[in-house]
């Protein structure tokens, strides 16, 4: 397995209005961000409603994505549910169906670990696998912070290889960075700061506008190697427009909506997930059509 890296879309799962899998719309929108330059996908994560997902469905995404997927890019599936144990039993379903390069663990929602208790709950997970695991660290939605101590600590576990980090903390990214061990892959979580954490070392970015704009996303990655920072300066500038609709509706109909509007049918949220206002969506082509020109 390769380190992950690059753009790595965290893919929403089509859903229709009573929560049920569109596996047709699943295919189209693994095409989509495949097609646009994506260098991974990334499924089951918070973007992906796996909070709203039963087993059988969770099963299905993996299903449906590592056959659709065949090997074009590298694929990546979350396994953040609230306990360890509820965490090691989707672990396990992803190992069960194969063709799963890695996990992604999001820090317990719902409550507050300790850092101890953060440590034992990702070895646990890390130990009931042979998937490798990467961290999840996104304090404004969890609000439970994985300290860069904790994250330290964790990066010498066996199977424990990366982290993704929406904190937004340049700084906090940076140390980890600076004092990580060699093949520990950080990839920036806040899609507004792809282009800063490239420059001080991350490996990628795990984008959740990824799935509207992939180009553009991709790009900032590709420019950036390329050795162009003007042009990924300007794919990073332009794609700001789109991270600021983001939360200006329930998370993350802005992300389906903006697919729609790209021309992909991402169906619905789940409940009670279901209003955008027609203001936001009139302001949300504006935007979707300037980056699909860029």
């Amino acid at each position: 397995m390769s380190s992950p890296h690059g753009s790595i879309p965290a893919l929403v799962t089509p859903l229709d209005e009573e929560g049920d899998l569109l596996e047709d719309s699943l295919r189209h929108v693994l095409d989509h961000v495949i097609d646009g330059g994506s260098h991974g996908v990334f499924i089951l994560g918070s973007s992906g409603e796996i909070y709203a997902l039963d087993d059988r469905q969770k099963r299905r995404v993996v299903e449906i994505t590592v056959e659709h997927v065949a090997g074009r890019v590298p694929i990546y599936a979350g396994a953040s549910e609230i306990t360890t144990r509820d965490c090691i039993r989707t672990a396990r379903m992803v190992e069960s169906v194969g063709g799963v390069e890695a996990l992604s663990v999001l820090t317990p929602y719902f409550m507050t670990p300790t850092q101890g208790e953060l440590v034992e709950h990702f070895s646990t997970i890390a130990g009931s696998t042979d998937l490798p695991v990467v961290l999840y660290n996104n304090p404004g939605r969890t609000h439970v912070q994985l300290e860069v101590e904790t994250v330290l600590r964790l990066s010498e576990v066996d199977g424990i290889i990366g982290l993704k980090d929406s904190a937004g903390d340049l700084g906090r990214v940076r140390r980890i960075l600076a004092e990580r061990p060699e093949g520990f892959c950080v990839l920036m979580g806040m899609d507004a700061r792809i282009l800063p954490a490239l420059e001080a070392g991350a490996d990628g970015a795990i984008a959740s506008t990824g799935n509207v704009v992939p180009r553009v996303v991709a790009g900032i990655y590709d420019a950036f190697r390329a050795g162009d920072g003007a042009r990924a300066a300007e794919l990073q500038e332009a794609l700001g427009a789109l991270r600021v609709l983001v939360d200006r509706a329930t998370f993350p109909l802005v992300l389906k909506e903006g697919l729609r509007l790209a021309g992909v049918d991402a169906g619905s949220c789940a409940a009670p997930a279901r209003e955008v206002d027609p203001a936001l969506r009139e302001e949300l082509r504006e935007v979707v059509d300037t980056l699909s020109a860029l």
